[in-house]
């Protein structure tokens, strides 16, 4: 090797002996890529995560990876099925989510959608909501006025022109549920 880098393959080079673009990334860069990864697909160790960065050439341990999820405020929620991945609760304040995001969220965490006046519960798996109330906060759709979110139900504050039933057919079109219009409430039937 010639040139100005010539002495530095340790620091480009990956263990497989080949230049990586990039070897090492600023923090913010980095993390930056972790949260792609984990909106992209469900990553359920750090392991996986490691070894994903790897596959873009990124060099990361597993304490260092395990610090960038806490510092990203990453958690591990229940997949359908049982297993555990990794998520972000929320994106920065200021940015909305882009539709796809929010139909893929709802699509995969909620499981069941009632209303009332003008309010709609959104159940989850325990240990979801958040992501889903998050991703509804950040989504700018007309008529949410806000969401509180527990373990695994999401109550969706609307405003009372639209109506809680109007918004419960429009969250429920959006997470791909279908329903013969007749919801079970705490063992209360509503249409």
């Amino acid at each position: 090797m010639s040139g100005p880098a010539a002495g530095h393959g340790a620091e480009t080079d990956t263990a497989l002996g080949g230049p990586a673009a990039p070897a090492r990334l600023t923090k913010n860069q980095r993390q930056h890529r972790i949260t792609k990864l984990l909106e992209s697909q469900a990553v359920t160790s750090q392991t996986q995560l490691v070894a994903l960065l790897a596959d873009e050439g990124v060099e990361a341990t597993q304490t260092t990876v395990s610090r960038d999820l806490e510092d990203l405020g990453a958690v591990k929620v229940r997949l359908p099925g049982g297993d555990t991945a990794y998520a972000l609760p929320e994106l920065p304040v200021q940015q909305i989510a882009p539709e796809d995001h929010l139909r893929r969220v709802l699509g995969e965490w909620v499981v069941e959608v009632a209303h009332s006046a003008n309010l709609v519960v959104l159940r989850t798996p325990p240990g979801s909501a958040h992501v889903v109330g998050s991703a509804l906060d950040r989504s700018g759709l007309e008529d949410v006025v806000g969401t509180v979110a527990g373990d695994d139900t999401v109550l969706v504050i609307v405003d009372e022109a639209c109506g809680g039933g109007a918004m419960a057919d429009r969250l429920r079109d959006v997470a791909g549920i279908v329903t013969n219009n007749k919801i079970a409430l705490n063992g209360k039937e509503e249409d």
